[in-house]
């Protein structure tokens, strides 16, 4: 089996509402969809969510680098070659959620060309994923009634807070409303997104302790060494890793150095090869992980669930799930469904998913 073509594809969905956060904000989904077809007439997909404000990777810049680029390392290769292929794309630095994406879409291929389930490829630890739902910027009862109608509605428990304003007071206001309104047995941590200084962070950490928040994610910039490694050493909350490790390499490095404590993996940036290696990494030395949401599309969490699902310490902590409801639309067929604050994973072969070509075409934007 051969690798017969490689589409990269630009779509735009509208979102039900926008998410404001410290380093942007997102009103419409601008991803690129991922179809690699064999000469046996196997189809793997994936969805790349280019984040520029994060990893600087635009919708534009997706297209080029795998039309240009991956393609031809991947046309008239084997997909089982995954080491191979990833050794090819690696010569090209950055462009970690087109990668991502490659890497997904030929565990795709390698799942339906042996009638198996990528989920069940990975290891199937277990069938079902609990869910925690990102709550973006807004005032803090606006913030309180989001969560409460995701606890009510899908049986959630598990909320990541955006973070990173100015005044700090709006987030501590708003950290200190999401606990008494949840109450003591919700799950709630931090995100700031780079949002603040190593000593904001670390006096927000000092105000909020006592809420039992369990972690507060890249509450400064990475690149500020000295402050980072001293906020991970005085600050109440773990400090846990995102933007600041897309690669393996990176995440040695800020475990190493003592610029994090805890690893969020997205499998949108590392697919399911390096998010592999993260994972026992992170494991082998005791290091907390939860399985991330770059404001993923229903395909995208898909992803994230199958890999969550797949191993022991990944389905530890909730997974961030939910984002693809704050989408107007979706482009598979299968849709997945929160029940009592838990997604299952697919069973059907590959990622367990079939793309509706009738919303492909509708979404697109190079046929326009």
């Amino acid at each position: 089996m051969k690798i017969d073509t490689v589409e990269a594809i630009p779509y735009e969905i509208g979102m039900r509402k926008p998410l404001l956060f410290a380093s942007g904000q997102m009103t419409t989904a601008d991803h690129v969809l991922v179809r690699i077809t064999t000469d046996e007439g196997h189809v793997g997909i994936a969805d790349v969510p280019p984040r520029p404000y994060t990893y600087g990777e635009t919708q534009g810049s997706v297209v080029a680098v795998i039309e240009t680029l991956f393609a031809p390392l991947l046309v008239g290769a084997d997909p089982f070659a995954r080491n191979a292929i990833n050794a090819g794309m690696a010569r090209t630095v950055g462009n970690f959620a087109a990668k991502g994406a490659v890497d997904i879409a030929l565990w795709d291929i390698i799942g339906k060309s042996l009638g198996t389930s990528v989920h069940a490829l990975l290891g199937g630890f277990t069938p079902t994923v609990r869910v925690s739902h990102m709550v973006g910027f807004a005032p803090a009862q606006e913030m309180v009634d989001e969560a409460l109608n995701y606890r009510e509605q899908y049986g959630i428990t598990s909320f990541k807070v955006k973070v990173g304003r100015r005044p700090v007071s709006l987030d501590v206001d708003a950290c200190i409303a999401l606990r008494e309104a949840l109450g003591a047995d919700a799950e709630l941590y931090l995100d700031a997104n780079r949002g603040w200084s190593a000593n904001e962070a670390l006096a927000v950490a000092r105000a909020c302790d006592g809420l039992g928040l369990l972690y507060l994610e890249e509450p400064c910039d990475a690149l500020e060494v000295i402050g980072r490694q001293r906020l991970v050493r005085e600050s109440p909350l773990t400090i846990m890793a995102d933007e600041s490790v897309p690669t393996l390499g990176d995440v040695a490095r800020e475990l190493h150095n003592g610029g994090a404590s805890a690893i969020s993996i997205k499998t949108a940036r590392t697919g399911f090869s390096e998010s592999q290696k993260i994972l026992g990494l992170c494991e082998g030395l005791g290091v907390d992980v939860i399985m991330g949401n770059q404001i993923d599309s229903m395909l995208g969490s898909v992803a994230t669930v199958i890999f969550g699902a797949a191993f022991k310490h990944s389905s530890r902590r909730a997974a961030e799930l939910s984002n693809f409801l704050e989408f107007a639309d979706f482009l598979i067929t299968e849709p997945l469904v929160i029940k009592n604050g838990q997604i299952s994973a697919p069973t059907a072969p590959g990622l367990g998913v079939t793309l509706d070509n009738n919303k492909l075409a509708a979404y697109r934007l190079d046929r326009k």
